[in-house]
C-alpha cells in the first residue's frame, strides 16, 4: 500500500524503516529520505518487507525533509506501530 510504513526484514538495511512509495507486482519501492531519497526509492521485495499499521498522507512523502520527519519515530525507537 503507497504510503505505509514498512520495517527492512533483510538486506543491509535490515531494521531500518521505510516508507513506500511506489509499488509493482512483487516490489515494492521504498525510501527513507536519508539514504534513500525519494527521487531514487529502493526496489525491494515484498517479502522482505514487515508493514506496521501506519499509513502516511502522500503530502508526508512527497519531499526528503517531510518523509524524514515523519519516519523519526519510528527510527528513532525501533518500536514503531507494528
Amino acid at each position: 500500500m503507497l504510503g505505509q510504513v514498512v520495517l527492512s526484514k533483510a538486506g543491509k538495511d535490515s531494521g531500518s524503516f521505510y516508507a513506500v512509495v511506489l509499488e509493482e507486482k512483487d516490489f515494492a519501492y521504498i525510501a527513507d529520505g536519508r539514504l534513500r531519497k525519494v527521487e531514487k526509492p529502493k526496489r525491494k521485495r515484498k517479502k522482505h518487507l514487515a508493514p506496521t499499521k501506519t499509513v502516511l498522507s502522500p503530502q508526508d512523502y512527497e519531499t526528503d525533509s517531510r518523509l524524514r520527519a515523519a519516519l523519526s519515530k519510528f527510527n528513532n525507537t525501533n518500536e514503531g506501530g507494528i
